[in-house]
C-alpha cells in the first residue's frame, strides 16, 4: 500500500500498507504512478527488521493483545505490509503519525485482506475497514487521525472490536 500527500483545504495522505511520496499536483485526487512507485521498492519482498511493540486494543469482549511492527519512518511506512503472503492473528503494523492527519489508505502490491483501524490521538478508534488484496481504491480516515493499525482482514470483526474501543501500545 502507498500514500500520497495532497492539499486541499488539509492535507490528506494516501497510505495503505505502507505511506506514499508526497504527490506533484495538489489538486490529483489519485496516486501518481511514476511518483509513488519509484520510493517503494518492487522486490516483492515483505520488510523486515522493523521495532516490533506489544500492542492491547480493549474492547466489550475483553483486552486482545498482539505484536505489531512500528512503520516509523516516511520510507517504512512507503513499504508496509507490502508482498506480505501471511500475517498471524497476534501479529500487525501500526503507521503513527505525528502530528496527526487526514490519511486513506490503499491496497497497491498488498496481498492479503487487512482490517485498517484507525486511530484517534485519545487512542479511541475512529474507523474501521477491511481492504481486499490489491484494491487500489483509497480508503480514508474520515478525521486526522494519530495512527493506523493494520491486522489481518475480518480479525476486529472475530473479535468484536468496534469504532470507540481503545487502542494501547508503546510509542
Amino acid at each position: 500500500m502507498r500514500r500520497l500527500g495532497g492539499l486541499a483545504l488539509a492535507t490528506i495522505a494516501f497510505a495503505a500498507c505502507s505511506p506514499q511520496a508526497p504527490a506533484q499536483n495538489a489538486n490529483d485526487s489519485a496516486p501518481i504512478e511514476n511518483n509513488a512507485a519509484a520510493a517503494v521498492p518492487t522486490d516483492g519482498v515483505p520488510q523486515t527488521g522493523l521495532r516490533q511493540v506489544p500492542l492491547t486494543i480493549r474492547s466489550a469482549t475483553g483486552k486482545h493483545a498482539f505484536t505489531v511492527q512500528v512503520a516509523a519512518t516516511p520510507e517504512e511506512q512507503e513499504r508496509g505490509l507490502m508482498f506480505t503472503r501471511t500475517l498471524a492473528p497476534d501479529r500487525g503494523m501500526i503507521f503513527p503519525y505525528e502530528p496527526p492527519r487526514d490519511i486513506a489508505f490503499w491496497m497497491k502490491n498488498t496481498l492479503i485482506p487487512l482490517d485498517m483501524i484507525f486511530i484517534r490521538t485519545d487512542g479511541t478508534i475512529a474507523r474501521i475497514y477491511t481492504a481486499q488484496p490489491l484494491d487500489m481504491t483509497p480508503v480514508p480516515s474520515l478525521e486526522p487521525v494519530a495512527a493506523v493499525l493494520e491486522i489481518a482482514g475480518s480479525r476486529a470483526a472475530e473479535l468484536g472490536i468496534r469504532e470507540g474501543d481503545r487502542v494501547e501500545w508503546t510509542r
